[in-house]
């Protein structure tokens, strides 16, 4: 059986930074805030609903006791929003070439389960993968290498290959002691340099070669 390879999905497979963005800022004016700009709201993402919260109350003048009030109205705005999201050029068509040839693929994203599914509905992978492990799944988010071992096992193996954009992918990756890829064009603070990764790229027609080539060296004998 071939390798599997499972994908982040925020910043990797999707352009949601946009929708995040509107989601946040719509949530800050109903709370009579002024909005954040997209470079604000691009350090909140990457570790759950939870976290991105509580970075945007430290952002701004809104009260943390209102953080419990406030959630679901932010999963409300964010799956509106999400009705929107775009993948990234040649995605998709990646994910359909992998799935022809075979090779088990699965998605592992820190998103919960709530926003996840108009999501993955929108972009239209709602029936590509062979797993889809969603934030709120499991006890530990990356990037605690529990989803990622999760994902591999659900997909019949114990290691595989991961794609993602952040350092907490790369962390994830690194702490489960399986290979990273990265996309250039992704949702990060620190520069690609900064974060490690085995191999970058920034064209999804390149992404084929890549994960043939690291297959290719972890099952060498």
């Amino acid at each position: 059986m071939a390798l599997p390879v499972v994908f982040d999905l925020d910043g990797t497979l999707i352009d949601s930074l946009p929708d995040v963005t509107n989601a946040v800022n719509l949530l800050l004016d109903e709370e009579g805030h002024p909005p954040l700009s997209t470079d604000i709201v691009r350090t909140f993402v990457g570790s759950g609903e939870q976290v991105l919260m509580h970075r945007l109350i430290a952002a701004t003048d809104v009260d943390p006791a209102d953080f419990d009030r406030l959630m679901p109205r932010f999963i409300a705005h964010y799956q509106t929003a999400a009705q929107n999201t775009r993948l990234f050029p040649g995605a998709l068509d990646a994910l359909h070439r992998l799935n022809a040839k075979g090779v088990p693929i699965g998605l592992c994203t820190n998103k919960p389960r709530a926003a996840l599914e108009p999501t993955l509905a929108a972009a239209g992978l709602g029936d590509v993968f062979g797993v889809v492990v969603a934030g709120d799944d499991l006890a530990l988010r990356k990037p605690e290498p529990a989803p990622l071992f999760h994902s591999f096992q659900m997909l019949g193996a114990e290691t595989g290959i991961y794609v993602g954009d952040s350092e907490i992918d790369a962390e994830a990756a690194q702490r489960a002691g399986v290979p990273f890829v990265i996309y250039e064009h992704g949702i990060r603070v620190s520069a690609i340099s900064d974060i490690p990764h085995d191999v970058m790229f920034s064209n999804f027609l390149d992404l084929d070669a890549i994960l043939d080539d690291l297959e290719a060296e972890r099952t060498a004998p």
